[in-house]
């Protein structure tokens, strides 16, 4: 416990040189708006206060805005500028009312909040609009360690980079407007890869942070990135899988490769799982992906059970790499074990062996819903990864079941 505390102490240090008010204030002002939250949906105002950053906004269904193309009331966001001090949180309970009785009274009117706050978007500098970004988004990890590192990861793989090409974007045409570069940044991607669907999460989760709105059919450009390649994958046979384990001469990095191939684990996950049944004989074989891992916590049974003992999974040890996630990422884990599949010569990929096995819970007819689960992603997810062979699965059980019927006769 004592050093869990002096780990977390040191990752909100390092926060806290960054975002000092933020850190500072942040665990404080989360209570104190969800109490006043509980007062405003007491009161039915029908409005919600949300924290962005350093400011806080009113969230309700609310008339469109000037130009918006959708007829009706929705939930929108009000973007007040507001700081998110207690004094800030005084001042919007009083617009919070304010702004319900214009809405009772149908005299609510956008022109009296969104000149202010566009003027003072436009005068903010771009990298600091992206930084108060990054702020929020670690802000609302949590005070966990394994939660902040994993937010962590996320925002350094799936928001930095295409900020950075957003800020690169502005810098070479300072006269652009914003959503014009985010069009543009976009548009410099292949049209049907998925780092164009992530940039356009990432840069539609800024816009909405900062409350801006997007160019008509901005979802369009995120591209048609599916999971084809994961369906055209030429996964490797049980048998191949069983005879690449036994040629890597590291027992560690083949007790690696043993847990990935057996529980179907994301790279990093192995370094992140509680083994213990599985080690006193768990006959189940079961093991436990851990809170600190991408999907947080989950548990798994293997495909195939004689696995366990096939490779040696009860006695084995992992490999002594640095799991701190205070000095390193889950990416980097990850990257370890792609670079000793290299290493010993593997002809496919880690992430093959975690389609294989999902392939095979398909085969042994585990509910999708469970095996989904234990991937640790939604049963969409799990149905679109794999359609070809589920669909090859229920249409085989169709004809199964049709031709037990007895109902047909052979021509004579």
């Amino acid at each position: 416990m004592a050093l869990k505390y002096v780990l977390v102490s040191q990752l909100f240090y390092k926060l806290g040189e960054r975002f000092p008010t933020l850190m500072a204030t942040s665990a404080f002002l989360d209570s104190a708006i969800a109490t006043l939250n509980a007062r405003l949906k007491a009161a039915r105002l029908g409005l919600q206060v949300e924290r962005r950053g350093d400011r806080l906004s009113l969230r309700g269904t609310l008339p469109p805005r000037p130009g918006s193309v959708k007829p009706r009331p929705h939930q929108q966001r009000i973007p007040l500028g507001l700081p998110a001090t207690p004094a800030g949180l005084k001042q919007i309970e009083q617009q919070a009312k304010v702004i319900a009785a214009q809405l009772i009274e149908r005299r609510f009117d956008w022109a009296s909040y969104l000149a202010p706050q566009a003027e003072a978007a436009d005068t903010m500098p771009l990298a600091d609009r992206v930084a108060q970004f990054e702020a929020h988004m670690m802000a609302h990890a949590g005070s966990d360690i394994a939660a902040l590192a994993s937010r962590k990861t996320t925002w350094d793989k799936a928001y930095a980079p295409y900020l950075k090409k957003l800020l690169r974007q502005a810098e070479q045409h300072p006269q652009q407007p914003l959503a014009a570069a985010m069009v543009v940044t976009l548009e410099t991607l292949p049209l049907h890869a998925r780092s164009r669907q992530v940039a356009c999460t990432a840069l539609k989760a800024f816009a909405d942070f900062h409350g801006m709105s997007l160019p008509e059919g901005f979802d369009q450009l995120a591209g048609t990135y599916g999971n084809s390649k994961a369906q055209r994958r030429l996964l490797p046979a049980d048998e191949v899988i069983v005879e690449w384990c036994d040629r890597i001469p590291n027992p560690a990095w083949r007790h690696v490769y043993g847990i990935m191939a057996t529980y179907g684990l994301r790279n990093h996950e192995v370094f992140f799982c509680d083994y213990q049944g599985l080690r006193q004989g768990d006959l189940e074989g079961r093991i436990t992906v851990l809170e600190t891992t991408k999907t947080g916590l989950h548990d798994v049974w293997p495909f195939y059970p004689e696995w366990c003992d096939r490779f040696g999974l009860r006695q084995g040890c992992l490999p002594p790499i640095n799991t701190d996630l205070t000095t390193t990422t889950l990416q980097r884990i990850g990257q370890q074990v792609a670079i000793q599949f290299k290493r010993y010569g593997v002809p496919f990929s880690p992430y093959d062996l975690r389609h294989a096995w999902a392939v095979r819970t398909i085969h042994f007819g585990l509910p999708d819903i469970v095996a989904a689960r234990m991937m640790g992603h939604s049963v969409a997810i799990h149905n679109r990864t794999y359609h070809r062979w589920i669909t090859h699965r229920d249409q085989q059980a169709a004809v199964r079941a049709a031709l037990q019927k007895g109902t047909w006769r052979t021509p004579v």
